[in-house]
């Protein structure tokens, strides 16, 4: 080999990601690339972990007979295709210097259009400057669309019926629209003179096949026009991790090697948040083209999917970059270092969240942080008592950062939670969604206990069945119709007079701080006389002043409807002595 060719091994295949909304067809797509169906094996026919396909040169020609139609000269051995879960962590695939994909299709269903997710994924496509096309897919489902795919796409487009063509020039036109909204520009890749000004659209059916030789057409094309210096292959080994499986008490490490050469007994350094993990590699399998199986062997080079056995495994974490040792230690281990603390920015405040990968946190992180929420602590695998300990200090510095937030993790069992908030889910956005409404609810109800503690609004009616004593103190029994009552309450009867401050409050036998809306339970009033003063009287109200009752009224989105009620009917008792009063 020539001293200059060194540090270069030939050009790998593009990583290619298909990533999209759930139910749009990504892995209909991918089917219809590798003549499978591996889609109608999932759960529901949605995606539940990364999954990814040796795609070789000579299967794309099959598959695109366009190629040699148009006497393209095909330079890539074929596609490395990583088929991922709707949700946009999975987008967010890195590696050392940016995202892991050279390459995205990002699959949109065309009465579908931007959903939530699909938005998530243009967020992550942009911020990796992942370059990517659009399927606009489900182009079957236009009423009275024909197939006529043996004219190609273009031709198929042109040759609808008036009416179909018209649907679909809409259909278009709405995505493209909403596409600007979200920063760029598209046309029909037919149309596209400039791709590195305009995302290029194809249209297609996956259940069909139309338009998968012309997606395939210009996934070759781009690959070939723009990555050639990325597709370099150097002689440094380079992977990510992406899943730790155990299978017949054998546990072995799905990974995806993107750079260089990897031999058996090679030696790797893993990332983790601390020191790298160090270890040999035992053996090897590949991943088999157009296959979920593997094979063994003695060496792989990138870019290709792996299954390797490792004399160490402690401490390995899914996501994590790995990278053959090579006398460069320290170098690796800086590089790492950077990396992680790159993806991890942690706040001196905020809340605690989990994920359960490298790239699923950074998407995490990055999604949040558009929504002006701060974290204190980010960090791999199940939700556990430390995170429970590092939560409940927030519940003083500030109660709404008193949550822990997980994303596609599990909650170690036994775990005593309190009064922290568990949120999980295996969905980014709804995750978010649920975390920004429980923040809103809390917010509110917290600004609600500091309004009630420095009046409270309650409504008791008197239980003339239930008089236990007259006087000193008088007992009798209540019932809360609104708001709450605590000792030292002052109280009103209907009429506006003062009653007494509450002694004492009893339920059950048992002595208590605090009734709520709905609870029957004694009262002590010192200083009254039930037969004189409240024989007579039907209610009682908890007394107020036009301060607190201004209050209350400028927070009245606080109050419930039946507060709302009782401050209006404490308003007019008051009022019957002094005219506007509270106005």
């Amino acid at each position: 080999m020539k001293s200059e060719d060194k540090n270069n091994l030939g050009i790998r295949c593009p990583i290619v990601t298909v990533c999209g909304h759930v139910d749009h067809g990504k892995t209909s797509i991918l089917d219809r690339f590798r003549g499978s169906s591996v889609g109608e094996k999932e759960a529901g026919g949605i995606t539940q972990k990364i999954s990814f396909t040796k795609y070789p040169a000579d299967k794309i020609r099959g598959t695109c007979p366009l190629i040699d139609k148009y006497k393209i000269k095909l330079e890539i051995p074929g596609f490395l295709f990583i088929d991922t879960p709707g949700h946009a962590a999975f987008t967010n695939l890195r590696k050392r210097g940016g995202a892991l994909a050279d390459l995205a299709i990002l699959v949109v269903a065309i009465k579908e259009g931007i959903k939530p997710q699909t938005a998530e994924v243009l967020q992550i496509l942009r911020a990796n400057k992942t370059p990517f096309l659009i399927a606009l897919n489900k182009i079957d489902t236009i009423s009275g669309w024909m197939n006529y795919s043996h004219l190609g796409l273009k031709e198929s487009i042109e040759n609808q019926p008036v009416n179909v063509r018209q649907e679909f020039d809409e259909a278009l036109i709405t995505f493209q629209g909403s596409l600007k909204e979200h920063g760029f520009d598209s046309d029909l890749f037919f149309n596209v003179s400039d791709f590195t000004k305009k995302v290029a659209i194809v249209p297609t059916s996956a259940r069909t096949g139309e338009g998968i030789s012309e997606l395939l057409l210009v996934l070759c094309g781009l690959s070939q026009r723009f990555l050639k210096e990325r597709l370099k292959v150097s002689n440094e080994a380079k992977g990510i991790i992406l899943e730790i499986k155990k299978e017949k008490a054998m546990e072995s490490i799905e990974a995806i090697l993107y750079d260089g050469v990897l031999k058996e007994d090679d030696e790797i350094a893993i990332a983790t948040f601390n020191e790298p993990v160090l270890s040999k590699v035992r053996a090897i399998e590949e991943i088999l083209p157009l296959s979920e199986k593997y094979r063994a062997v003695n060496c792989v080079t990138a870019a290709t999917g792996i299954r390797i056995h490792l004399k160490s495994k402690e401490g390995i974490l899914p996501g994590m970059p790995f990278q053959k040792l090579d006398n460069n230690f320290e170098k690796i281990k800086s590089e790492f270092k950077k990396e992680i603390s790159g993806v991890i920015k942690n706040d001196k405040e905020g809340i605690i969240i989990k994920a359960d990968s490298l790239g699923s946190l950074e998407a995490l992180i990055y999604l949040l942080k558009q929504q002006n929420i701060k974290i204190l602590k980010a960090d791999i695998g199940a939700i556990n008592k430390i995170d429970i300990v590092n939560a409940k200090a927030n519940l003083e510095i500030n109660p709404l950062d008193a949550v822990v937030v997980g994303f596609n993790v599990g909650i170690e069992e036994g775990l005593e939670i309190g009064n922290i908030k568990i949120l999980t889910n295996d969905i980014i956005y709804k995750l978010i969604e649920d975390l920004q409404e429980w923040r809103e609810k809390r917010a509110k109800e917290i600004e609600k206990e500091r309004l009630m503690s420095l009046a409270t609004i309650s409504k008791l009616e008197i239980l003339h069945r239930y008089v236990f004593r007259n006087l000193n103190p008088a007992i009798f029994g209540i019932r809360v119709i609104a708001g709450k009552i605590k000792p030292g309450l002052p109280l009103i009867d209907e009429s506006g007079e003062e009653i007494a401050r509450v002694k004492s409050l009893q339920k059950e036998k048992e002595s208590v701080q605090e009734a709520k809306e709905g609870e029957e339970l004694a009262i002590a009033l010192h200083g009254v006389n039930f037969e004189r003063k409240l024989s007579d009287k039907k209610y009682l109200y908890a007394d107020i002043t036009e301060k607190q009752y201004r209050e209350f009224k400028k927070n009245k989105d606080l109050l419930s409807a039946d507060e709302l009620k009782v401050l209006q009917e404490i308003a007019d008792i008051k009022r019957k002595k002094i005219i506007g009063w509270g106005s």
